[in-house]
C-alpha cells in the first residue's frame, strides 16, 4: 500500500477512535477526570521527553566528539520528537503510542524493525 493511503486512513481513523474513547472515559470516569487525565499525561509526557530528549542529545554529542556516527541515537531522537508531538496531541490511543515510544526497548525494537526491512529491499516510502 502507498504511504498517502496510510496516512489518509491514520488521519481518518484516529481522530475517530480518539472521540469514541473520549466519550467511554467520559461516562466511565467523568467530564472533569477524563480532562484533568489528559493534562496530567501532557506535562507527563513533556517532562520525559525534555528528559529523555537531552540524554540522547548528550549520547549523540558524545558519539560524534569519539569520532564515531550516531546513527541509532539519531533515530531513537527522532522517535522522541514523535512522542513528544503524540503526548501533546489531546487523546489516549496518542498518548498509549506516545508513552510506549518513550520505552527505550520500544525505540530499539521499533528501529531494529525498520532496518531489517530496509536491508531486505522492502520499500518503507514511495
Amino acid at each position: 500500500m502507498r504511504i498517502r493511503t496510510w496516512l489518509f486512513i491514520a488521519f481518518l481513523v484516529v481522530p475517530i477512535v480518539e472521540i469514541v474513547l473520549f466519550l467511554y472515559v467520559g461516562n466511565w470516569i467523568g467530564i472533569w477526570p477524563t480532562i484533568a487525565t489528559v493534562v496530567v499525561t501532557a506535562a507527563l509526557g513533556s517532562f520525559f521527553v525534555s528528559k529523555q530528549g537531552r540524554l540522547t542529545w548528550q549520547s549523540i554529542m558524545t558519539k560524534i566528539n569519539r569520532g564515531e556516527v550516531p546513527t541509532a541515537s539519531v533515530v531513537h531522537g527522532a522517535m522522541i520528537l514523535v512522542a513528544g508531538a503524540l503526548l501533546l496531541t489531546p487523546g489516549f490511543l496518542t498518548d498509549l503510542v506516545g508513552f510506549a515510544l518513550l520505552v527505550p526497548g520500544v525505540r530499539e525494537a521499533i528501529r531494529q524493525w525498520f532496518f531489517r526491512r530496509r536491508d531486505s529491499g522492502w520499500v518503507i516510502v514511495e
